[in-house]
């Protein structure tokens, strides 16, 4: 019997974007992916599309799995020979429970490997502009679990945790945190020690409130501050002010739907994100290739007869493209050609086929190429256009009157997709 392997990956506190380059190899391997509650569901883009998915998501008094049915269910999964990804956020092995899962892998001779991952406990504050180390405010740091199992409450040596150079990251700690800070006051803390709370810190919705051991129970109860939270304690939160980069960008806060066609979304919800917003992928069209593919497929048999090539749009350009590299062809055939294209957009996805646009107009439309083209003689040349099934007829008026020989073939076809709205639910 083949034994197969599970790798523990870490994923990091939220943003898909810590995730390590280690981690998406293993991603883009996996047969079969458990996934926790707090894993980022765009990281699920990297799993192959056959790949067994299992969610193992935990919140507080809600297990889908519990840990000796996860236990189990990696077991089962590696003797069937299969390569497990077991993707956890944060680090596997800081309160991840990664390490009771290498102990029961170890036990069943399953092989494995850890993949650490960005743990919360550094991240989350960064991302809330809060350094957890600072030569001028503490010469160490103290990660805690909030939440101690039932059966050991007094397992954490409180008198360990007094007052001192050290900041404290309690991970998992918002429903304990009035015991917490009261715990720290009775062991010699100053009440007016400050304090960060950080909700869903590393995203869109990421929330701080800032207070003191006397008073923060009360302003996160008063903001609704939830879980996942993590609480930090110590002088480092008082630079907060002047370093809180995360919630300054300009679209922080804002939630916005992208419609794109899935696929295309990807660098215009990257570049939101980047300046702080929350994006919900919502394709409203899909793109799909022509109904009848006879006339595109007769136009890229004699690509090079024609004079010129029209693109609108970067689908046209990956349409025709792709068929003519599909019969063994590449630019070599459109040599005969020029080639212009409406805009920057366009002309960058013919530079990935090796192609280079010899007009792109300032104005980003059909008017704008045909103003373009004013200085081009087109009459009796032949001129093709890859379009969508549904364009205006201003471009193909516009070349005709000015004598040209006009082919417009319908390379793709916009239709509706199918979801089932679940994107939006969460608006």
């Amino acid at each position: 019997m083949t034994v197969g392997k599970v790798y523990l990956v870490g994923a990091g506190p939220g943003d898909p974007g810590l995730l390590t380059l280690k981690g998406r190899a293993c991603l883009e391997k996996a047969e079969v992916v458990v996934y926790d509650r707090l894993v980022d569901a765009r990281l699920l883009r990297y799993v192959p599309p056959d790949a067994e998915l299992i969610y193992a998501g935990k919140a507080p008094g809600r297990h889908t799995l519990g840990q000796e049915a996860i236990n189990a269910l990696l077991v089962a999964r590696a003797r069937a020979g299969k390569v497990v990804v077991r993707l956890k956020g944060g680090d596997p092995f800081v309160f991840g429970r990664g390490g009771e899962e290498a102990e029961v892998l170890a036990a069943y001779g399953i092989p494995f490997e850890v993949v650490p991952g960005v743990t919360a406990a550094v991240a989350v504050p960064a991302y809330a502009g809060i350094p957890v180390t600072h030569r001028r405010f503490n010469d160490s740091l103290v990660i805690i679990t909030g939440h101690e199992e039932p059966e050991r409450q007094t397992r954490l040596s409180w008198d360990g945790l007094a007052p001192g150079a050290a900041t404290l990251v309690f991970l998992m700690g918002r429903q304990n945190l009035a015991a917490i800070c009261a715990r720290l006051v009775a062991r010699g803390w100053d009440a007016a020690t400050p304090v960060a709370v950080i909700e869903r810190g590393t995203t869109p919705e990421q929330r701080t409130v800032v207070g003191t051991l006397a008073d923060i129970a009360r302003r996160a109860a008063a903001a609704g501050v939830g879980h996942p939270a993590v609480i930090v304690v110590g002088k480092v939160v008082g630079l907060r002010p002047g370093l809180a980069w995360r919630e300054e960008a300009p679209l922080f806060g804002r939630r916005i739907v992208v419609t794109r066609a899935a696929g295309q979304a990807c660098g215009l919800a990257e570049a939101l994100e980047a300046s702080g917003a929350a994006v919900v992928e919502f394709p409203t069209i899909a793109l799909v290739p022509p109904r009848d593919p006879r006339p595109l497929e007769a136009a890229v048999d004699r690509a090079g007869s024609y004079d010129w090539l029209i693109f609108t749009s970067a689908n046209g350009v990956a349409m025709f493209c792709a068929r003519l590299w599909a019969r063994g062809w590449d630019g070599r055939a459109l040599a005969r050609a020029r080639i212009a294209a409406i805009g920057a957009a366009t002309a960058r996805a013919l530079r990935t086929w090796g192609l280079r646009a010899d007009v792109v107009p300032q104005q980003y439309q059909a008017e704008g190429l045909l103003a373009a083209l004013a200085g081009e003689e087109l009459a009796g040349k032949r001129v093709l256009w890859p379009r969508a099934a549904v364009v205006r007829p201003v471009l193909a008026t516009g070349l005709r009157a000015r004598g040209a020989v006009v082919d417009e073939v319908v390379a793709y076809e916009t239709v509706m997709p199918q979801t089932d709205g679940s994107s939006l639910r969460s608006l």
